[in-house]
Order: C-alpha cells, then sequence, then structure tokens
C-alpha cells in the first residue's frame, strides 16, 4: 500500500542509487538509436549550486530524460571547470589562515596544495546536482584540467601558434592589481559609483589655455595628446599646435579626433592610451607614444616617463612627481589634485556618477593596462562561425539571439588567452636567446627546436603564464570525448545535439566552442544553442545575497523536495525571458505532486492495475473511450513542446491533464463505474484504462518529476523502471470523437450547474432539481445516461425534461440546444440577493476606476518600478473577470 503522503525524502537518494547502480544515466556509443548529446556548461570546480545552476541543469535533465524515454542514444558528459583565478583565489586564502604565502612556497608546492584542495573539497556541486536528480553519466565526469583535456589544450595551442592565429602582442587589457594578472571582461563586475569630476587647465604653446574634464586626474601622468573633435569650431585653430602637461611639464599635441564629444563637457578630453581603452584606439590612429604610469599593483611607476620630466615654474616639478612613486594611484590621486590646487590649474569640480570596473572576483578595482600577452586572432576563427548560424547549421533559441551573437563576432577583438596566474594550463612556451620563442607540445620539442635553430643546446625558459579558462572550456564539446585521439564516443556524439545556457556567456563560451569546434572538428560543435533568462524574485528583481532575496535550491528541494522544485522551474521557464521565481511557486507545486499521489492512492484503493496486453483500441465505454483520446492529446502535446523548447506548455499541459481533466473529472466521473454496484465488464474495463492512462502519465512526467513517478511506476507493477521505458506512441482510436462529444456535454453541464450554484449562493448542503426544456432526444437519452453522476457532482435531486411553463424565480443557463433550469424559489431569498450582488459590483466598481486611472497615468508607468504596473494590470484583471461573473449572478436573478 501507498504511504498516506509521499515523502520525497525517504524515496529521493534510494531512488537515485538505484538508477545508477543500474546503469542507466550510462553512455554506450556502440548501443543501437539515434545519438542525443548534451554537454554540461561545466560549473567551477570551486562551485556550490545556485539557482542559475538549477535552472540550467533541470532543463539539461528534462531533456536528457525525455530522449532516453525516445530510445535515442544519449550522452549527458558532465564535468567541471578549473576555474583559474577563481580556485587559486580560495587556495590562497586556506594558505593566508595557516600563516602560508604562495609565493615563499614557491609554483610546485602550490600547485600541490591546489591539487589536494581539489580531491578534498572541489567538486562538492556535483554532489548537489544529483540531489536535484540530474542524471548524468558520472562515470565519464571530466575536469578542464584532466590529462586527456590538457593534451587536447597543448595540440590546439600548437597548431593555432604555427598556423599563425597565435601570436604575442602588446595591448590594453582588463587587469586585475590584487591577483596581477589580466582577467576577461566576464570577470570584470561594473559598480555604479559617486566619483567627480575635473575640469584641469593645459597650457597651450600659443599662451592660451585648453580645459580637459577627466574622473582620473592621477593618469594624467600618462597623458600623450588632447583630443578635440574635427568639428569643434571652438578648437579649429588648435588643432596641431602642443600643450605643456602640468606636472611633468612634456609637451604633448592637441590632436583631431572624432571619440571626442563637443556635448560633453569641455569638449576636450586628455588621452592617456596605456590607461583607457578608448584612448588606446585614439593613440593607435594618431601613432602616439604609450607610457605606462602603474606597476602591477596599480601603484605609481615612473620608469616610462621620468626621462621626459621637466622642471617649469608655477606648473611642474620633477621633486613633485617623483615623490609619487610607489604610492597607491588612489592616493596618489588625493595627492595630485591637492597640488593642482595649489597651482591653480583646476577650473571647476562637479560630482559625478560612473560606472567603475571591479574584479568579480576578489573586488578590487580593475585597471585598463597595457602589457604584453598572448592573443588568439578571434578575427578569423569567427568567420567560420558566422556563416553556420547564417546557413541555419547552428540554430539559436529563441532566434532573436541571434542577433546578438552576430554583432559581437561581427566586431571581435584579437582575444588575450594568457593569465598571471599560477593554476591553469601552463602556456606550451619556451623562451631561449636573442629573444628567441619556441612553442612545443613539451620542453623536449621546444629544446629540439631551438637546436636545430642555433645548431647546439641552449638553455631555454618556460613562459610563466597560463591560459584563460575560456580556452581550456572553448575545446569541451570535443576534448572531453577524448580528442586529439579518434574515438567511438568522438565519432557517435559529436557534434552534439543542444546547448543549454545563459544569455551571459554567448560570446565568452558558445561562440569560442563554435570558433574551435569548427576549425578542428570541421563541424559545429552543436546543433541548437537554447538560451534561457536570468532568474529573478517574484518583484523581477535580481536575486542577490545582499538584498536578502536569494533562494538556495537545495534548501528548497530538502523543505518541498527535488521533484516540486524540478517543476516549478519548469513551468516557468519560457522561451528566453527572466523567470520570476518564489518559495510560494515551489509549494504550489508540491501541491500538485501531492494530487498526483492521492490520484494514484485512489487507484490503488479501487483495485487498479496494469494489464498485460491491454489495447486500447478493445475499449468499448463511452469514458474509456474519452480520457484515452484526452490522453494521446496530451502526450502529443508534451511532445511538441519539448520539441520546441517550450518548457512552460509542456509543464501546463502535464499541469491540466493530470489535475483537471484526469483527477478532477475522469476519477469523479469513473467513481460510479469502480464502485461494487457497477456491471463487472465495465468495472475491468474501466480500471484497465485507468492503470493504463497513469502509466502514461508517469511516464510523460518522469522527465519533469522523476522521483514520485519512479516511485509510482514501481509501485503499481508496470515492470522495470519508468526510466527505461519508452515514450507513448500516437494510437488511433476508433469512436473517440463521439465519446469526447458525449463527455464534453456532460462536464459543461456540471460545471453549469456548479457556477450557478455558486453565483446564487445555493448552500453546498442543499440538493436542487434541474429541468431540462427544448432539448433534442440525443441531450434527453444522455441526461438520462448520467444522471446519477450529475446527481452527485453537482448536488442535483433530480433532472427531468421541462413540462409545461418555465417556473418564475428560475436561473436559466444554454447548454447546445437545450436550455436548463434551476428553480431557486425556497432556495434562496432573492432579493437579499439582488442586493448583495449590486453592492459587490459597485464596490468592485470603483476598485476597476481607480486602477484603470492610474495605469492611465502616463506618469505613473513611467516612474513606477515594472513589477508595481505589473501587478496593477493584474489587479485590474483579476477585478474584470469578477466584475463578469458578478454581472452574469444578477443577470440570471433579473430574469428569474
Amino acid at each position: 500500500m501507498l504511504e498516506k503522503s509521499f515523502d520525497p525524502a525517504s524515496c529521493e537518494a534510494r531512488l537515485y542509487a538505484q538508477w545508477e547502480a543500474a546503469g542507466l544515466f550510462r553512455a554506450d556509443p556502440d548501443a543501437p538509436g539515434a545519438p542525443f548529446s548534451i554537454m554540461f556548461p561545466p560549473p567551477n570546480v570551486t562551485g556550490t549550486l545556485h539557482f542559475g545552476h538549477a535552472l540550467d541543469f533541470v532543463l539539461q535533465d528534462i531533456l536528457i530524460r525525455w530522449k532516453r524515454l525516445e530510445g535515442r542514444n544519449v550522452l549527458w558528459q558532465p564535468g567541471t571547470d578549473h576555474a583559474g583565478i577563481a580556485t587559486q583565489m580560495v587556495v590562497e586564502r586556506v594558505l593566508d589562515r595557516e600563516g602560508l604565502d604562495r609565493k615563499a612556497m614557491g609554483r610546485e608546492a602550490f600547485l600541490d596544495r591546489v591539487w589536494d584542495w581539489k580531491a578534498q573539497s572541489g567538486g562538492q556541486i556535483i554532489t548537489q546536482l544529483r540531489r536535484l536528480g540530474a542524471s548524468a553519466d558520472w562515470e565519464r565526469e571530466r575536469f578542464t584540467m584532466d590529462e586527456g583535456l590538457s593534451r587536447a589544450v597543448r595540440e590546439v595551442f600548437v597548431t593555432l601558434y604555427r598556423q599563425g592565429l597565435i601570436y604575442r602582442a602588446k595591448r590594453l587589457v582588463n587587469w586585475d592589481p590584487a591577483f596581477r594578472s589580466a582577467i576577461s571582461d566576464l570577470e570584470v563586475e561594473n559598480r555604479e559609483t559617486r566619483g567627480s569630476m575635473w575640469y584641469l587647465r593645459y597650457p597651450v604653446e600659443d599662451g592660451s589655455t585648453i580645459v580637459v574634464g577627466t574622473t582620473r586626474p592621477e593618469t594624467m601622468l600618462g597623458d600623450t595628446a588632447v583630443a578635440v573633435h574635427p568639428e569643434d569650431e571652438r578648437y579649429t585653430g588648435l588643432v596641431g599646435l602642443s600643450v605643456t602637461l602640468p606636472l611633468t611639464g612634456r609637451r604633448i599635441p592637441i590632436v583631431a579626433d572624432s571619440y571626442s564629444d563637443p556635448e560633453k563637457g569641455s569638449g576636450a578630453v586628455k588621452i592617456t592610451p596605456a590607461h583607457d581603452f578608448n584612448d588606446f584606439e585614439v593613440g593607435k590612429r594618431h601613432d602616439l607614444p604609450m607610457p605606462s604610469i602603474l606597476d602591477a599593483g596599480a601603484a605609481i611607476c615612473l620608469d616610462e616617463i621620468s626621462g621626459e620630466m621637466r622642471d617649469i615654474e608655477g606648473l611642474a616639478s620633477k621633486a613633485f612627481v617623483e615623490s609619487l612613486s610607489g604610492m597607491d594611484r588612489l592616493e596618489a590621486r588625493k595627492t595630485i589634485v591637492a597640488e593642482l590646487e595649489r597651482l591653480d590649474l583646476i577650473e571647476k569640480i562637479e560630482p559625478h556618477t560612473l560606472q567603475v570596473p571591479h574584479a568579480e572576483r576578489g573586488g578590487a578595482i580593475v585597471e585598463p593596462r597595457l602589457t604584453e600577452q598572448w592573443y588568439c586572432d578571434a578575427a578569423t576563427l569567427a568567420g567560420p562561425a558566422i556563416e553556420a548560424v547564417e546557413s541555419e547549421r547552428i540554430r539559436f533559441e529563441p532566434r532573436q539571439w541571434e542577433n546578438t551573437f552576430f554583432a559581437w563576432m561581427r566586431d571581435i577583438q584579437p582575444w588575450c588567452i594568457s593569465r598571471q596566474l599560477w593554476w591553469g594550463h601552463r602556456i606550451p612556451a619556451w623562451y631561449g636567446p636573442e629573444g628567441s620563442v619556441f612553442v612545443a607540445h613539451d620542453e623536449a620539442g621546444a629544446l629540439e627546436e631551438a637546436r636545430a635553430r642555433f645548431g647546439a643546446d641552449v638553455t631555454l625558459t618556460r613562459d610563466e603564464d597560463v591560459l584563460d579558462t575560456w580556452f581550456s572550456s572553448a575545446l569541451w564539446p570535443f576534448s572531453t570525448l577524448g580528442w586529439p585521439e579518434k574515438t567511438s564516443e568522438l565519432a557517435r556524439y559529436y557534434p552534439t545535439s543542444v546547448l543549454v545556457t545563459g544569455f551571459d556567456i554567448i560570446f565568452f563560451w558558445v561562440a569560442r566552442m563554435m570558433m574551435m569546434g569548427l576549425h578542428f572538428m570541421d563541424d559545429v560543435p552543436f546543433r541548437t544553442v537554447l538560451i534561457h533568462g536570468l532568474v529573478r524574485d517574484e518583484r523581477g528583481q535580481k536575486m542577490s545575497k545582499s538584498k536578502g532575496n536569494g533562494l538556495d535550491p537545495l534548501e528548497l528541494v530538502a523543505e518541498f523536495g527535488a521533484d516540486a522544485t524540478r517543476m516549478a522551474i519548469c513551468a516557468l521557464t519560457g522561451p528566453g525571458r527572466d523567470i520570476k521565481f518564489g518559495r510560494k511557486r515551489v509549494e504550489d507545486y508540491r501541491t500538485f505532486i501531492t494530487k498526483i499521489w492521492n490520484a494514484a492512492r485512489f487507484c490503488e484503493m479501487n483495485a487498479v492495475r496494469p494489464v498485460e496486453g491491454f489495447d486500447p483500441a478493445c475499449v468499448r465505454s463511452v469514458l474509456g473511450r474519452w480520457i484515452l483520446d484526452e490522453a494521446a492529446g496530451a502526450v502529443k502535446a508534451a511532445k511538441d513542446a519539448l520539441d520546441a523548447y517550450r518548457f512552460d506548455e509542456y509543464a501546463a499541459t502535464c499541469y491540466r491533464f493530470v489535475w483537471n481533466v484526469f483527477c478532477d473529472w475522469y476519477l469523479e466521473l469513473a467513481k460510479s463505474a469502480l464502485s461494487a454496484e457497477a456491471d463487472s465488464a465495465e468495472r475491468e474495463e474501466i480500471r484497465a484504462v485507468t492503470a493504463h492512462v497513469l502509466g502514461l502519465i508517469l511516464q510523460v512526467m518522469h522527465p519533469v518529476i522523476p522521483f514520485v513517478t519512479e516511485e509510482l511506476w514501481q509501485a503499481f507493477g508496470y515492470g522495470g523502471s519508468v526510466a527505461q521505458s519508452r515514450w507513448p506512441e500516437e494510437a488511433p482510436l476508433s469512436h473517440a470523437a463521439e465519446a469526447s462529444r458525449e463527455i464534453d456535454w456532460l462536464i459543461r453541464l456540471i460545471g453549469e450547474i456548479r457556477a450557478i450554484r455558486s453565483e446564487m449562493n445555493i448552500p453546498p448542503a442543499r440538493t436542487v432539481p434541474v429541468l431540462i426544456r427544448d432539448a433534442s432526444a440525443e441531450t434527453l437519452d444522455r441526461a438520462g445516461r448520467w444522471a446519477g453522476v450529475i446527481g452527485r457532482m453537482a448536488r442535483v435531486d433530480s433532472v427531468a425534461a421541462l413540462a409545461g411553463e418555465t417556473p418564475r424565480n428560475a436561473a436559466l443557463s444554454v447548454i447546445d440546444e437545450a436550455t436548463l433550469v434551476l428553480p431557486l424559489e425556497g432556495l434562496i431569498d432573492i432579493a437579499a440577493e439582488i442586493q448583495r450582488l449590486g453592492k459587490e459590483i459597485e464596490r468592485l466598481g470603483k476598485e476597476i476606476d481607480k486602477v484603470e486611472r492610474k495605469l492611465g497615468n502616463a506618469d505613473f508607468v513611467a516612474r513606477a518600478k515594472p513589477e508595481v504596473v505589473e501587478e496593477n494590470r493584474e489587479r485590474l484583471g483579476s477585478f474584470s473577470h469578477d466584475m463578469q461573473r458578478l454581472q452574469a449572478a444578477l443577470s440570471r436573478l433579473s430574469e428569474a
């Protein structure tokens, strides 16, 4: 016997262990079936499960379980990313607590500690994903620094270098001064900060001055030009002249460049190419020098300008500038501003709000820094990726994300692939005499190349840097399958079928996998890129710890169960839109899981068991044919929704069929047929039909709610595991249309009677007579056949054809050609009810008017938070629905 209630905690771990022990998640490239494969977006090895992960992996698991049911040869490839900067930070903090220092330990000892940490504490998220029900082939779990993957990284680097697509260059990069490393754009978080705009006077050689606006006066030490717009008439005569740079005394030109905006500030801007990305581009256009004035730790460094400084009375002092050496740039800013004020070189200071870049990991203010790094020629690699999307060899879902992809890819810049860290894939490059560089798979290969060049053995020094984490993850779709070896997995599962990910890494990861896959595999890495939105709270605000509005998916699993959590995620995931999520959503779907469980208990108590060899085509009863037809429609709709990646529609289809059709109507209608008084043949047929439909429900819903469906599948003895069953096939059913018309009529009849009872405030305990006027013979026959069901489900004491005139004080409703007549005399106080409805309609009218005025106010709609506007629209919809219901009730009474 099933327990009275479903307890997720008692079955989830047990069932998951069963699945793993039976090898249900295992992929076999030699097995039959068309391949279907998905690659994990590898979470950081330092990570713990957050709601973004839960969304991403639940959607993937739904697709994976569904395709297994369809008989596909499925691989869900799991793994984690070494997450260079994040992992190094975590381990350095551990060492700091122990009083140890990375640099004092040395590289090899430090890396040993990182591997130890990874073995003991890394990969926690993999355990957490199991709790969510993720059915990946865990035996194939990979790590981006596994030896096999490391070999792939070296092969790609060496190949691209020899093809001229990897090179060294001196360019501006995002620089984390705390880690003293270049970082990617994705690791930079812009924070709105209140600062100042300083307007500085620079003396021009003709005796005038030009005022430049800046939010960073400390970088003026590295200025190499002042830019004005070529069409700005205020400065036309100054272009080509020089200014004397305050403090340092260096002479720098005034250049004409469209980067300068005449509408902003003074219209003149200082150009510091080594410390601003826009200025760097201006510097390249005008062939300006690019001296750096900050060291790796963002302290003032004068090495590149010391030879050009001059003393100028009242304007420049070498001694003052030299006193800044080694000072942090924020402290230097205060000192420089004070000196400029003393020299009367500040025209004005205005409050200014600006976006200041911070390192996502660690929080340090990020500096643009001019350094020599390794780069990948992304523009060349991007061409085939763009063509693959244009030709629809790769499709984005929703399609609008293709425009975002094209915009990024058609303006792609060189990709900085080197990082000044110790944890990561070390760059396979060695340096020798005369500035020589040797790139090889290993040191022996580099030494051989050096010997060939110099004619003798020479000493080589390996590059200290490691590769950007995104470099190795760009190879993930084929490196995890054994490339560069030609494995059976690679032949079977590449290209993969679907990539499920968020829009925020389309450029950083998705595009780079396309570039590398097409270049090295000569084929796309995946056929479809499924983009989902962000998870937000119920008011539409971004979840964050600081706001206290975040949700822990594991806490929801512990409280409501994995199935309810998964169902809520699925039901709320529409195409590409953000998801408003709250605990109430999960609680609601726990109620739905309970509904399924209670329906199954009802079936069990009525001796419903699967019947071997059951053939739906042999069913004769109207009720049986109706529910089989409804079930077939639901199965098709669920498949169509999954085919279209409409998870919300899939969940809604399942919900409607299970709750509204199967539970609320079919099981209620079937009670008479399942009773001891029913004909035994009809009873056995309905039991068989019920078991069949319950099985369909368990199969179709298994992808989203795997635990409760497995528990019930085994409890009812359907055979084996539901995870190993087959997705139901469509089967034609004779006379289904006739059955559907009859049961549809019955449902509408009962629904109308219930609606009238509710609208008229008829007490639930009171039964009512129902008279049918102008009914056809077929309608009267139906009413007779279903009289007992109508009486039980609509609280009706009799159903009969109307003889004579329609009685006064009766409520009327039309069903097809017939009119239902419910005499109200003696059931309610009609005058009092009319008065009550009138007052309620008046109250609702005022509420509707109030909300309509608010929404009609353009200022309110423009200024109010979007979630407040949406809340008012939802209230208006609810009020309007209630108004229609009350007016219909009043109309019935008025007619009576």
